[in-house]
């Protein structure tokens, strides 16, 4: 690697070539770990809304709970609380305004079950107080439609009938309507929350949608602390059987995960086509290389060293030069996460205009270890190929 050459120019391409290399090392190990970082903060905003488990049917929208079948869940010890949930499509009119809302119907315990009280943004958590039904709007719903948490005019909610034809001379009785007051607001920061997503009584949704007392669209899960969420899975699956399926967080929100997992395999994609030509200067300084030392070639065939050994001393040379950027690589990049991590280096635009003020990081053990093994991958095939045409002639 170091050893004196005969032209300057192969300890300058070998230079470039490891410095090239390790430039690629430290951009993967930082977009990936940004990539997870972003996961980890999205997941963490559901997860102050979406339940650890949700139960839902395979062979409808709805379906009817038994006593039975909730105390059996209960006998679990990995089931902390169990809260019933109805949710529907619904629309929402205030002051002449109309919006369609996803209707969430949730029972007492869905405070326990979720940290809806830490992202109330204005007002308070509230869907019954005793006299009136209370509804809490997302933020985002209730600026378009013009409300406040302390509004006094009542809330309009209208869902069609089940199983009722329409009249089309009188349309407006194919529909149940309730009322209810504003509570309060929340915020995700999710615009599929916050832009559309309206908390009440479970009874009033019940009534709203012509649905039973014991009847839900989902059954809402919370663990206990070190519960295991793959044997919670399990054995809740086992309990109910193949008509109900059990999602985790990552299956709630599986259309956001599914699309972030492939912006990273694409963008890891592109990185390792950037590699891929950077490991050409490998190449260019292992021929010059060879060119250089063939009188030295010669010396070692005269000295008993067969075409392979030869081969293979340039061939661990050339790897080494890859070895030699996959480390700095490694190094520059883990210490430009760390730092982003602990001091937030590179803000988001002026810092201000975002839900954080600098990229998020999250570094993972396997993103290390499948980022060395693609470099030191390629680096060996770069260096494979001008090695093996290496001839001896005598």
């Amino acid at each position: 690697m170091f050893a004196k050459k005969q032209y300057n120019a192969i300890h300058i391409i070998s230079g470039i070539s490891a410095a090239a290399v390790g430039v690629v090392t430290a951009a993967m190990i930082c977009v990936m770990s940004v990539m997870n970082g972003f996961g980890s903060m999205v997941e963490q905003m559901f997860s102050q809304f979406d339940p650890d488990l949700r139960i839902v049917s395979t062979t409808g929208k709805s379906f009817l709970t038994s006593s039975n079948q909730l105390n059996a869940l209960y006998t679990l010890p990995e089931v902390a609380i169990l809260s019933q949930t109805v949710e529907e499509t619904a629309l929402l009119q205030f002051e002449g305004k109309q919006m369609p809302v996803r209707l969430y119907g949730v029972d007492s315990l869905f405070p326990q079950l979720t940290n809806i009280q830490d992202i109330i943004t204005d007002g308070e958590y509230l869907t019954y107080d005793g006299a009136f039904d209370r509804a809490v709007l997302g933020r985002g719903l209730a600026w378009q439609m013009g409300i406040g948490a302390r509004f006094i005019r009542p809330l309009q909610l209208y869902a069609p009938k089940r199983l009722v034809k329409v009249n089309m001379l009188r349309p407006d009785q194919a529909f149940n309507d309730e009322v209810c007051y504003i509570a309060g607001t929340f915020a995700v920061q999710q615009a599929k929350y916050d832009d559309e997503v309206m908390l009440v009584d479970i009874n009033l949704t019940r009534r709203l949608l012509d649905y039973d007392t014991n009847e839900v669209t989902a059954l809402l899960v919370k663990l206990t602390p070190n519960a295991s969420i793959k044997h919670a899975k399990r054995d809740i699956q086992r309990i109910l059987g193949s008509q109900y399926v059990v999602l985790d967080r990552y299956e709630q929100q599986a259309d956001f995960f599914r699309i972030l997992r492939v912006e990273k395999l694409l963008t890891t994609l592109l990185l390792i086509f950037i590699l891929l030509i950077a490991s050409f200067n490998i190449i260019g300084s292992l021929s010059m290389l060879i060119i250089d030392k063939q009188a030295d070639i010669y010396t070692l065939s005269h000295l008993g060293a067969n075409e392979q050994m030869i081969r293979r001393i340039f061939l661990f040379e050339g790897w080494m030069i890859s070895v030699l950027g996959a480390s700095i690589g490694l190094v520059v990049g883990l210490s430009v996460c760390l730092l982003q991590e602990h001091c937030g280096l590179l803000k988001m635009g002026n810092g201000m205009d975002y839900i954080v003020s600098a990229y998020p990081v999250t570094v993972q053990l396997p993103d290390i270890l499948i980022v060395a093994a693609i470099v030191l991958l390629l680096g060996f095939l770069a260096a494979w190929i001008p090695a093996n045409r290496i001839k001896i002639i005598k």
